[in-house]
């Protein structure tokens, strides 16, 4: 499911027409019917032809050089994350588009590994789980224990499956257009990985709701989230989500405000992680084979690292699947 020179014409196609001309000085008279900026006018900012910028909208034109594309993201106004995509969707890639970053460099383990017993995780680009360890396993459910399409995060969401994280309407609205928009993201970086062009594809025919969205084109970090999880034991535990990139992969930290119900219950986690699920590191298993005694602090206190659920709403009261939710 490679990137076509037709998917970059859609794109730049969706992101003129979303423009307000009044935000560009342009006076709009009643009976214009253009939606957003017109090609002219797009040209006229940018100092692309319109003869070239209808070849790159119809997917005429291949390889527009790096100024172009400059010149252009500067005339839509992409944001950063908008820029890098155009780039990646022209084949202006600096890394392999093939092979998306599954190996997990020992400076994200390290720093994982510091973390004192908050639930974190470290997730490939399409949004599948590399390595959790037991306090993971316990807030959320061990994902061996699952087959390896029902680990990804994304699948999860929008086939239905059972999920421990209840979110609004609004929530899973805004939750949906930031985890496609990225997952976007992740294909223009990497177009020619089949395993990701295969998830797409899959969900495309199994989601008439991921469809519908994907067609948006939008592209944007999915970076943070505030989280209300029912557990079986624990109870609710209002978490935040903070998510951190590095070359691809994404390093998934919860926390709760100190002192409140929830990191009260995330203390509580810690014995249930060391009784329950010991020794759980994950798919990507520690190169030097290590085990729960290289995940505690000097003091004694389990490190703890773990990766976030798949997110669908869940009847309160409804007893969970024993094979977790995450």
């Amino acid at each position: 499911m490679a990137v076509s020179t037709s998917e970059l014409g859609a794109t730049l196609r969706d992101w003129r027409e979303r423009l307000d001309p009044e935000d560009f000085g342009v006076a709009v008279s009643s009976g214009r019917k253009a939606h957003g900026l017109r090609r002219q006018e797009v040209a006229q900012l940018s100092g692309v032809s319109v003869d070239y910028l209808i070849q790159l909208e119809q997917g005429r034109a291949k390889a527009p050089s790096p100024q172009v594309l400059t010149a252009l993201s500067q005339a839509l106004r992409l944001s950063s994350v908008e820029r890098i995509h155009l780039f990646f969707l022209a084949g202006q890639s600096p890394h392999d588009s093939a092979r998306r970053h599954r190996s997990v460099p020992d400076s994200l383990r390290r720093m994982v590994r510091q973390l004192p017993g908050n639930p974190a995780a470290i997730y490939d680009p399409s949004w599948s789980p590399i390595i959790w360890n037991s306090m993971w396993a316990t807030i959320f459910g061990d994902p061996n224990e699952r087959p390896e399409r029902e680990r990804n995060k994304v699948w999860r969401y929008f086939t239905g499956l059972p999920t421990r994280v209840l979110r609004s309407p609004e929530e899973e609205r805004l939750f949906e257009k930031r985890i496609i928009s990225d997952l976007r993201s992740s294909f223009g970086q990497y177009p020619d990985d089949e395993q990701l062009g295969q998830l797409i594809s899959d969900l495309l025919g199994a989601s008439p709701r991921f469809c519908e969205l994907w067609k948006a084109r939008e592209v944007a970090p999915y970076d943070e989230e505030h989280k209300t999880i029912e557990h079986p034991e624990l109870g609710l535990l209002q978490l935040h989500c903070d998510i951190v990139r590095h070359e691809g992969l994404r390093v998934v930290v919860f926390t709760a405000p100190a002192g409140s119900s929830s990191a009260k219950a995330l203390i509580a986690a810690q014995g249930l992680a060391l009784d329950q699920h010991p020794g759980v590191l994950g798919v990507d298993q520690d190169p030097d084979g290590a085990d729960l005694d290289v995940l505690r602090a000097p003091t004694g206190e389990s490190l703890a690292f773990g990766l976030v659920g798949p997110d669908r709403t869940h009847a309160p009261g409804t007893p969970w699947p024993g094979r977790g939710d995450g």
